[in-house]
């Protein structure tokens, strides 16, 4: 017998208007994810003066969320299922608040270091969770709509980040880059608030009770039966090689741009253009991506993100905004399509979407740390970033090889 609060039997998600609140606190919350990743890039002059920081250590500073993320991803997947999306997303807001919160009172590096590990177990909640909330709300075309538009937050919260950090805070704050993450980390709670608040809804509550009322296989035989199949190894690789690249990039790509001689703020508007044109991207190319092109448009990006790291290292003209351009574009779908590529794999699918999800995250997240690392390793050996930007080609020309494969091997349905 139905309680006084209970929804009627045919009661659906899909159907819901709610669902549109929902995807606009899972907007929110991956938008909280891309700011917090990118809080230190604008800084780390300044930080690095500060705490007396080389940039091999700062290298490994800008690493070591995604340190921690390669060993979380997995369990952490495994907690969403059985604490419901709910709790996990705002375990994983509080936990960015206080990493964020952390790096303000840093005094030296291994404080710093500590501070952006601790990142590590709240963003794979969120990287898991989204995609899990998704498919529980919208069906069909909306699914697809419904993603790109999540997309969007993480790529928003970079560009905000990397343009308003010394164009706007800074000067606000007298140049004190300690109050600047105090602000960012003040933001991230208010959104966990935001996020209680309106997932304390009789719909929402309602799917995640049925949730968890479902049957449930064991991850670990799902794991095991995933990881045998040479397509799925093959595209875990190809994630290891996409995070390398868009995070060390990413990360490294204002200090980059002040290496040329601009100003901090100049560089920061700069560093904003491929999260603007990663927007556009994201909203539009994974809906032209259907399951037949993906593996050709995979193709276009990452030869496209070869030739952006390429041309970075143009000093003036032309070059370096159309570099800019095309980081953004390829950074803006790599991701999203290879996802979809893993979900085509046949055993795969809808049903094993969440233990996939965990193993891509996981693996790429190798790359995450990796790629920031190994560009302020070579920029303190060389003096400079050319090498490192040769060696971002190189992982570019490395993915091309790997969709090759790929191609090969992925089995028919």
């Amino acid at each position: 017998m139905q309680t006084k609060d209970a929804h009627p039997l045919d009661f659906s998600p899909y159907a819901s208007p709610f669902r549109w609140v929902v995807l606009a606190g899972v907007w929110l919350s991956y938008y909280c994810f891309g700011l917090i990743i990118v809080s230190l890039a604008p800084l780390i002059a300044e930080i690095s003066s500060d705490l007396h920081i080389s940039h091999s250590q700062m290298g490994t500073v800008l690493g070591a969320w995604q340190l921690v993320y390669i060993g979380s991803a997995i369990p952490l997947g495994i907690l969403v299922d059985r604490i419901g999306t709910r709790q996990a997303i705002m375990f994983a807001l509080v936990m960015i608040a206080i990493s964020a919160a952390l790096r303000s009172v840093a005094m030296e590096y291994s404080s710093l270091f500590l501070a952006v590990a601790l990142f590590g177990f709240g963003g794979p909640l969120i990287s898991i969770g989204s995609p899990k909330l998704i498919s529980l709300w919208f069906e069909g075309k909306g699914r697809g709509l419904a993603m790109g538009i999540y997309m969007t937050a993480p790529i928003m919260g970079s560009m905000t980040g990397l343009s308003l950090t010394n164009g706007l805070f800074m000067p606000m704050f007298d140049g004190d880059w300690r109050s600047v993450l105090l602000l960012y980390a003040g933001f991230v709670f208010v959104a966990s608030l935001v996020w209680w608040l309106t997932t304390a809804h009789r719909d929402f509550k309602a799917v995640e009770a049925n949730q968890a009322a479902a049957p449930r296989e064991s991850q670990k035989d799902n794991f095991l039966l995933l990881i045998k199949i040479p397509a799925v190894q093959i595209v875990l690789a190809m994630s290891i090689g996409i995070f390398f690249f868009n995070h060390g990039l990413n990360n490294w790509l204002p200090e980059i741009l002040r290496s040329k001689g601009m100003s901090a703020s100049h560089a920061g508007y700069l560093a904003s253009i491929p999260a603007a044109f990663a927007i556009i991207a994201s909203l539009i190319i994974p809906r032209l991506a259907i399951p037949e092109r993906r593996i050709w448009i995979l193709f276009i990006l990452f030869v496209a993100a070869g030739m952006s790291s390429l041309m970075l290292q143009a000093t003036g003209g032309a070059m370096l905004p159309i570099a800019l351009v095309t980081q953004g574009i390829a950074r803006g779908s790599m991701m999203t399509l290879s996802i979809l590529v893993l979900l085509d794999i046949p055993k795969v699918g809808s049903k094993r979407a969440g233990v996939a999800g965990g193993m891509f995250f996981s693996a790429a997240e190798i790359g995450g740390v990796m790629g920031p690392v190994s560009i302020g390793v070579l920029s303190d050996i060389s003096g400079g970033f050319t090498s490192g930007l040769y060696m971002l080609t190189g992982v570019s020309a490395t993915l091309v090889i790997l969709l090759a494969v790929l191609q090969h091997q992925k089995p028919k349905r």
